[in-house]
């Protein structure tokens, strides 16, 4: 996986459509996930070399135009971030786990870098916007003070500073709520 990640958000979802289509003509960049999200939102999430990401975020923050809610570089992204956003991580072993709300689509995917970065920790998903009135939320699983760190990290990062709703690190889920999470 390339090492950058941008996101542009629009309002609208025929100009979030031609956002995508901008910021895949602009660059050489890989598609990680373009999609509609509550609230009558789009969203198109690239990875790339930096130069690249910032050319093509560049593109959809132009053809967006007006409709534009919020953009998103990430120079130095964690290798688990793309697949989380898509729900594709393999968790190996579920341990403690961790969850983060926030009210924006772009501080939940701050906020899971982070997290990952601060301590060994495996992402289980990055949930954006679908389903939840705007909100995203981050799930994450390892031993209880690595999440525990995780979490206390993704917090304490100046970009997400009263865009965290809530947060819970279980020590030991139940099995069931293990299993509903993955």
């Amino acid at each position: 996986m390339k090492k950058s990640l941008g996101m542009v958000e629009v309002i609208s979802i025929p100009a979030g459509i031609e956002a995508g289509d901008a910021m895949l003509k602009a660059a050489s960049v890989q598609l990680v996930t373009a999609t509609a999200v509550c609230a009558g939102k789009y969203i198109v999430i690239v990875t790339g070399e930096v130069a690249a990401v910032r050319s093509a975020v560049k593109a959809g923050k132009e053809a967006a135009g007006i409709k534009l809610i919020d953009d998103l570089i990430i120079p130095n992204v964690h290798e688990q971030v793309p697949m989380a956003i898509n729900g594709c991580t393999d968790i190996e072993h579920m341990g403690a786990v961790g969850a983060i709300e926030t009210y924006s689509l772009c501080a939940a995917i701050i906020a899971a870098d982070e997290a990952v970065k601060a301590a060994e920790i495996t992402l289980i998903e990055i949930r954006l916007g679908r389903g939840l009135g705007g909100k995203s939320f981050v799930t994450m699983t390892g031993e209880v003070a690595a999440v525990k760190a995780s979490v206390e990290a993704a917090q304490g990062i100046e970009e997400v500073q009263g865009l965290m709703s809530d947060s819970v690190v279980i020590p030991a889920p139940h099995p069931d709520i293990a299993k509903a999470l993955f």
